[in-house]
């Protein structure tokens, strides 16, 4: 397998596409590729033993398609579950996405920090372990945001979102007088900000991951310069058109599709 091609980003739908903006501006002549698990979206409902096979499966037959040289797993879940997995049966880099807790507590000016996440990183050991070690002083509101997913999908799609759904999964942390700073800790939900930032009743900082993953693939990725205008893409549904247009946007050919793989 050759080390040297694209940093492949992976995530189970196009979330992972807001970490891509961040690849393309910290690194903008390297070769990137996309793999999108949508045939399994979402994760966040799913059983954690099915999640780390299927997430091990589709990466490897993904860096396998790509001949990638690094993997960033653009999503929350996934890393916070199966990220010793992957890096046990990958030969190459692996760059995780974990939720901003470290530098949401630093900048939170009266020490409440809203956690805005899927079901499963709410409530993933590894978030547990986050908030112990990095937010000792602060109170951490949590909240499963596990709708706004499929608002982020539309989006990207190019329909509008429900103003509604959105306000509503948000409505804990506006409900909270003191909270000032929420962590995005899902790839999708940064895709959203302008509509949280619209929906808000009063100035909050939203803090995601995407230029601290965009830094660290920056310094374990091989070079691999992009040959043309556009790079490679797959997908385990590859024809869902929403999809489609939302790769082209971010400068991404049409997917192919991988190797069948079981549900």
């Amino acid at each position: 397998m050759s080390h040297s091609g694209p940093v492949l980003v992976f995530d189970s739908g196009v979330g992972g596409l807001s970490v891509v903006a961040h690849l393309r501006a910290a690194m903008p002549e390297r070769a990137l590729a996309y793999l999108c698990d949508n045939a399994a979206l979402p994760y966040g409902t799913k059983d954690d033993a099915w999640l780390i096979e299927r997430i091990v499966a589709v990466c490897c037959a993904g860096v396998r398609a790509s001949r990638a040289g690094a993997l960033v797993v653009a999503c929350n879940t996934a890393s916070t579950l199966a990220l010793d997995a992957l890096r046990a049966a990958l030969p190459i880099p692996v760059v995780g996405t974990v939720p901003a807790i470290k530098p949401a507590a630093a900048m939170s000016r009266n020490g409440v920090i809203g956690l805005l996440a899927t079901s499963a990183t709410v409530r993933r050991r590894y978030t547990d372990r986050l908030i112990a070690r990095f937010a000792t002083e602060q109170r951490v509101v949590r909240v499963a945001g596990d709708a706004l997913v499929k608002q982020a999908e539309q989006v990207l799609a190019g329909s509008p979102p429900d103003a509604g759904v959105i306000e509503q999964a948000l409505a804990p942390l506006f409900a909270d007088a003191e909270l000032d700073t929420v962590v995005l800790g899902c790839t999708h939900f940064p895709l959203l900000r302008p509509f949280f930032e619209t929906l808000a009743p009063r100035p909050m900082q939203w803090i995601d991951s995407g230029a601290a993953i965009a830094r660290r693939t920056a310094t374990v990725a091989p070079q691999g310069s992009r040959i043309s205008g556009v790079d490679i893409s797959f997908a385990t549904a590859p024809a869902e058109a929403g999809m489609i247009r939302a790769l082209e946007r971010y400068e991404f050919a049409a997917p192919q599709g991988l190797e069948a793989l079981e549900q």
